[in-house]
């Protein structure tokens, strides 16, 4: 292990939430909820003001009305907070070649590998300055950790929030961990937890006085060893860089049950379009493709069907995952359907044929919708409303629908978000990041002067430089 606390834990303080505050500023300040909506809709974040009530990740949605009711409950926008990611990434990316992205928000960066931290006082001032920039690049707050280690740097950035910096000195490590509960450590859930409770073990420094052998007695040799490890502050694992993509994939879960088999068919080929959309700009082809089917009773199936060879054609996509459905019984209802894409390779000449021979032949067919598509932890954060369309939509022409927090335009009142729809009617917020709170005005549903738009900066370019 390392002398210096040059591992470094990033952590975006309440991300999406965040991110939907400093795009809005009525809810700035606000308690705001991003997740899913329907009724069995999960929360993905939670903002500072809105965890005072009990709100959290993964509660949900339904539990966190009854807690906080007049919170803003908005679906979440992927793209927007992909866009602040890779900023935030490429600013980790100028410290040093060694960034381990965890999610969207969260990574760690080895600062000793890229010559910028040597020892505690440089490791803080780069931390300052990392944080200094993000704020200025994507107006947000984001927590930072410094440890010798990338356990107890993530232990510290969790110390630190929200938006500060916490270094832990290397030789005070044992003091530190000793009174925190056991939950604190890598590896310990739930079940984990519960079977060091029943054994006595509350605390990290009761792990360490168990002893390795007491440890590897109750949870086996692995685990045993590698938490008593940890309880010493041993923790060895390097940063790695971002590993390469083995598959990609994307998937739905339902609100309803889908029982009609014309419905079924209608969302796996709307699924395996968008599957291939996120492949080809990941740049990548794909051999083999996968259906995932989870039924009415919570059972699981996943087919599978190889190519001869990798391919980005959404027709060959498309057909492919058909085929694997017919394989499966849907009778008794389906909750959640996901298509995706493995064996990946980069493009290949005959890929770039297949998508002109593609492109060729849509101009006679009706297009599948867009959408944004980025599955969130768990099932907390599925796209709804434009980014979902249901399957009943895919068949047969519906009313125009509108998510709570997704960017609109209003020909006469500019650029807004929606605050909510329902009974043929819309209400719209007027305001940009950074404008002040703006006024509220209700439309139809299916007002012509109203159409979806993309989401706005959320902080001023910086002046261009002008010529003498």
């Amino acid at each position: 292990m390392r002398s210096a606390p040059t591992i470094l834990h990033l952590d975006m303080d309440a991300f999406y939430a965040s991110a939907e505050q400093a795009a809005k500023p009525s809810l700035r300040g606000k308690a705001v909820v991003v997740g899913g909506l329907g009724p069995r809709g999960v929360v993905a974040t939670a903002s500072y003001e809105a965890r005072r009530f009990g709100v959290h990740s993964a509660m949900p949605t339904g539990q966190a009305r009854r807690l906080a009711p007049n919170a803003a409950y908005l679906v979440p926008r992927f793209g927007l907070y992909r866009e602040i990611s890779e900023q935030v990434m490429g600013l980790l990316r100028e410290l040093s070649p060694l960034v381990e992205p965890l999610s969207l928000d969260e990574a760690f960066v080895d600062l000793e590998a890229g010559g910028v931290a040597d020892d505690a006082e440089s490791a803080r001032a780069v931390g300052e300055r990392l944080r200094a920039d993000i704020r200025e690049v994507t107006g947000l707050s984001g927590s930072v950790g410094l440890a010798v280690s990338k356990m107890l740097a993530k232990i510290a950035s969790e110390e630190a929030k929200p938006d500060g910096l916490k270094l832990i000195a290397p030789g005070t490590e044992r003091a530190l961990l000793g009174p925190m509960p056991v939950r604190t450590l890598p590896g310990v859930g739930p079940a984990t937890g519960d079977h060091l409770r029943r054994a006595g073990i509350l605390t990290v420094a009761e792990i360490a006085e168990a002893g390795e052998d007491e440890l590897v007695r109750l949870l086996g040799k692995a685990h045993g060893g590698s938490l008593y490890a940890m309880a010493l502050a041993h923790d060895e694992r390097p940063v790695v860089a971002e590993r390469e993509s083995k598959s990609v994939s994307v998937e739905d879960t339902y609100d309803v049950d889908i029982h009609d088999r014309v419905r079924v068919r209608a969302e796996v080929a709307r699924l395996a379009e968008r599957c291939v959309q996120r492949l080809r700009a990941a740049g990548h082809s794909g051999r083999t493709i996968v259906l995932k089917v989870r039924r009415f009773d919570f059972s699981t199936l996943t087919r599978s069907e190889t190519l001869r060879g990798p391919t980005d054609d959404p027709g060959v996509v498309r057909e492919a995952a058909a085929r694997l459905l017919e394989a499966v019984d849907t009778t008794g209802g389906v909750r959640l359907l996901g298509v995706g894409v493995t064996g990946l390779a980069d493009y290949t000449q005959e890929d770039l044929f297949a998508q002109a021979q593609a492109e060729a032949q849509a101009g006679a067919e009706e297009e599948s919708p867009d959408g944004v598509d980025e599955v969130g932890p768990g099932e907390a954060g599925r796209p709804e409303g434009p980014e979902r369309e249901s399957a009943e939509e895919a068949v047969a022409p519906a009313e125009r629908r509108w998510a709570a927090g997704h960017d609109v335009r209003h020909a006469e009142y500019g650029h807004g978000w929606v605050q909510g729809s329902g009974l043929g009617r819309v209400t719209v917020r007027f305001e940009t990041p950074l404008s002040a709170p703006g006024r509220v005005r209700t439309f139809r549903t299916d007002d012509p002067e109203l159409e979806p738009a993309e989401p706005l900066p959320l902080v001023a370019a910086p002046p261009s430089p002008t010529s003498a």
